[in-house]
């Protein structure tokens, strides 16, 4: 197969030199190292529709459109994150269906699939990214485009039992047939989709191992996505492990999340105060820290969980702190990459404990960051999808409070024999697995390529 141009299309494409954020680093450092063509929302409000414009980068090219205010109420607000995300996240509960939203949701990707359409060469191969984008290839093929299409998604693929609430549900089997390449995080997302696509689709599996759909052939696979390692721990033992001004035999209990409902922080909260009030007397003081910068506040859920955050808070802090002691520290807010690398190697425990989780990177960004000599304990949800590599962090279900608060207290006092036995095993995993692995892995089975060795 000719090797072409690879063209990315996201959400969002970053506007700086040196972007942050796992995904958007990621997708930046694959194609800093082959070049090609990044398509994504500018995240500027335009009054009208427009077409793409470039956006000046050395390396590959940056290419960005405008959505207007009602694209991003219907489109963004309104469909994805009220609906899709929801739903894909076991909460189907909190869905908001509003057929408005749900058509903005289509004819914005209709747009952008004209914009690529305009973009592509015959030899190009397409990586289409996440949940705003999941009709993005069928609309593509409507325009007649042939090329390899790749999907990847990078949140949980919803159960089968869920599908049943999504308005699109009769549409998602085409979507998803219209991509040459499905890329799930888990094997558990795809066992997840391959149960819909026998159940409620005409779906069939071919002697190859690939599925087909009406005329189209395509695959569902699993490509649990990495971090740069190395990157990742220069900076942590370059950062400042003082800053997070406590005392030094006081233990650092850090949770590092975006605030979203499905990272399962009431709940983290809640245990934590429960390990305060068992804790032994003769025990050192732990003070939690729990770093999560607000996203999509216009959305009601959001501000229900920012409200319970703060007043679960207050009263763990009312009930437990001292005068010179803050049991939990909650900032609200982003906190620069380096000094967050700091903060994970300075940390004596974090918590990675969401209800439902794509993959969740913090977990192994904080393997990364630890000092070899003296590491900290990763306490893990099951629900992560890092659940699935590193299993040697203290599992956890996070809806057992009582079971959260004995590992926290087990993660305090744990041998520092068992700690450095349990960070090798990790360390290894993300090490074999990191970003360079995925991008290659993927990219070469989107393009037909010998396989790299799985992890």
């Amino acid at each position: 197969m000719s090797d072409g141009r690879l063209v990315v299309v996201s959400n969002r494409i970053p506007t700086d030199a040196q972007p942050s954020g796992g995904l958007v680093v990621a997708l930046h450092e694959a194609l800093e190292s082959r070049g090609g063509v990044w398509i994504g929302s500018s995240g500027e409000i335009a009054e009208a529709p427009g077409p793409l414009h470039e956006i000046p980068h050395d390396s590959y090219t940056k290419l960005a459109y405008d959505l207007t205010e009602a694209e991003h109420k219907g489109f963004y607000l309104g469909h994805a994150n009220s609906v899709i995300w929801p739903l894909f996240h076991h909460r189907a509960d909190l869905i908001d269906v509003d057929e408005e939203n749900r058509w903005k949701y289509m004819s914005v990707n209709a747009r952008v699939a004209k914009l690529v359409a305009e973009v592509l060469e015959p030899d190009d191969v397409l990586w289409i990214h996440d949940y705003h984008f999941l009709p993005l290839a069928f609309e593509l093929r409507k325009l007649g485009v042939r090329n390899r299409i790749g999907f990847f998604l990078h949140i949980t693929f919803p159960n089968p039992s869920d599908i049943a609430a999504l308005p699109d549900r009769k549409q998602l089997g085409t979507w998803i047939s219209s991509c040459d390449l499905v890329g799930l995080q888990t094997k558990r997302d795809v066992s997840a989709c391959l149960e819909w696509l026998r159940s409620d689709t005409d779906a069939e599996f071919t002697l190859r191992g690939r599925m087909k759909l009406d005329d189209r052939l395509f695959e569902v696979r699993s490509f649990p996505i990495g971090i740069d390692v190395d990157s990742f721990a220069r900076a942590a033992e370059a950062a400042d492990i003082t800053i997070a001004d406590l005392p030094v035999d006081q233990k650092l209990v850090l949770g590092v999340d975006r605030l979203d409902y499905s990272k399962g922080l009431p709940n983290r909260f809640e245990a934590f105060g429960k390990y305060l009030s068992q804790r032994q007397p003769d025990a050192p003081r732990a003070t939690m820290l729990q770093i999560a910068p607000p996203s999509r506040e216009d959305v009601e859920a959001y501000r229900d969980i920012r409200a319970e955050l703060e007043s679960m808070a207050g009263s763990v802090n009312g009930e437990h702190a001292e005068i010179d002691w803050t049991p939990i520290r909650y900032l609200r807010r982003p906190i620069p990459r380096e000094i967050l690398a700091g903060l994970y190697r300075r940390a004596d425990l974090c918590l990675v404990t969401p209800l439902a989780d794509g993959m969740n990177l913090v977990a192994k960004e904080f393997v990364a960051a630890q000092d070899g000599n003296n590491p900290g304990v990763l306490i893990l949800s099951h629900f992560a999808g890092a659940a699935e590599q590193l299993d040697e962090a203290l599992m956890v279900n996070p809806y057992d409070i009582a079971g959260m608060a004995k590992a926290i207290d087990q993660a305090l006092a744990m041998s520092l024999h068992e700690r450095h036995a349990r960070w090798l095993s990790m360390m290894r995993v993300i090490r074999e697995t990191d970003i360079s692995w995925w991008t290659d892995s993927y990219l070469r089975a989107l393009r037909g390529q010998p396989e790299l060795q799985e992890a």
